[in-house]
C-alpha cells in the first residue's frame, strides 16, 4: 500500500511540475510561480520517496 501511495504522489508531483513548466514556457504563468511550483513538487516528492525508503528499511519484521 505504501508503495502504491508513494508512486501516485510522486507521479502527481511530476505531472504538476511538467504542466507548470509548460505554462511558464508559453508565458501563461510567471517564472516565480514556476520555481515555487517545481520546488514544492520536489519537496513533496522527495519526502514521499524518503518515507517509502524508511518504510522499506524498517517495515519488515523477522519471523
Amino acid at each position: 500500500m505504501v508503495r502504491s501511495i508513494s508512486f501516485w504522489i510522486t507521479s502527481l508531483c511530476i505531472l504538476v511540475a511538467v504542466v507548470a513548466s509548460l505554462l511558464a514556457i508559453w508565458q501563461f504563468a510567471g517564472t516565480d510561480i514556476l520555481w515555487r511550483t517545481v520546488a514544492t513538487c520536489l519537496v513533496i516528492g522527495s519526502g514521499t520517496v524518503a518515507f517509502y525508503w524508511i518504510n522499506v528499511l524498517f517495515g519488515k519484521t523477522s519471523e
